[in-house]
């Protein structure tokens, strides 16, 4: 597969990404809004408009700024600079908010389909925040991004759903890579290490760490790993997404104890 390909696979994950999520809110009573979600500091109209800020910057490459503050749930620069589409929109009703989404996510869509990107490793000309990603990164975590946050919206206002769609398959699997990390740099564990993970709809995925001390993917499963975890899909995604850490406790483990125990309080990579 080119890079253009693959490239323009993840933009279509991300445009049906939008359209779930929109759909979504479009059916949300306005009381609904106000619902604290698993995001510290954050109700589900916080949720939307930091989406709706996300989008727009892309779609028109301007910056926004707020006075922010110091808000006691944000912990880093990044956390600080996604305040801001909350900060900007809290007066916005869900109509607005819902339409900013869709008009700045149909002009990027289009954007992206008249000139695709073809060099993954290419900067591209807009990204929020400054931060220093390639068209790759950029557009691998947009779908990433958009359905986590659907997610953070159906949990808190009880309506579950989205969980077999391109864009939960996409996000699984993308975050299932970074359990190499977790078992090398956030546990610690010695070389030669090994760690198996068996999300539902995911293929199983083993993880050992080198003599460099660095996680990687192995090829194949070993016959018997230091460590299984076995989980469905939504508790993979809010255990690494860092929403709901005793979510761990649903978990079949086998093999080393500890060890697993370890692995599923640091597997939080993603705010």
């Amino acid at each position: 597969m080119s890079d253009q390909e693959r490239l323009a696979g993840y933009v279509e994950v991300w445009w049906q990404a939008v359209d779930a999520l929109t759909s979504l809110l479009e059916k949300l009573p306005e009381e609904a809004w106000s619902t604290p979600t698993d995001l510290a500091g954050w109700d589900v109209r916080a949720v939307v408009a930091h989406v709706a800020h996300l989008e727009k910057v892309l779609a028109t490459g301007v910056e926004e700024h707020a006075e922010i503050g110091e808000p006691p749930h944000v912990t880093s620069m990044m956390g600080l600079y996604t305040e801001i589409g909350p900060a900007n929109r809290r007066t916005a009703t869900p109509d607005e908010l819902i339409i900013e989404i869709r008009e700045a996510a149909t002009a990027r869509h289009t954007a992206l389909l008249a000139d695709p990107p073809t060099d993954g490793s290419a900067k591209p000309e807009r990204v929020f925040g400054g931060v220093p990603w390639s068209w790759e990164t950029l557009l691998r975590n947009r779908p990433l991004d958009v359905w986590m946050h659907e997610q953070d919206v159906r949990r808190a206002v009880g309506r579950p759903g989205g969980m077999d769609s391109p864009a939960a398959q996409h996000t699984a699997d993308y975050l299932l890579e970074s359990m190499g990390f977790v078992l090398a740099k956030r546990v610690g564990a010695p070389a030669g290490t090994t760690l198996l993970v068996e999300v539902e709809g995911s293929t199983a995925a083993a993880f050992t760490v080198n003599d460099q001390g660095r996680g990687e993917r192995l090829p194949t499963p070993p016959e018997q790993a230091d460590a299984t975890l076995r989980m469905d899909r939504e508790t993979f995604v809010v255990l690494a997404g860092g929403r709901r850490p005793d979510a761990a406790a649903t978990v079949a483990v086998e093999g080393d104890e500890a060890l697993a125990q370890q692995v599923l309080e640091q597997m939080a990579t993603t705010p």
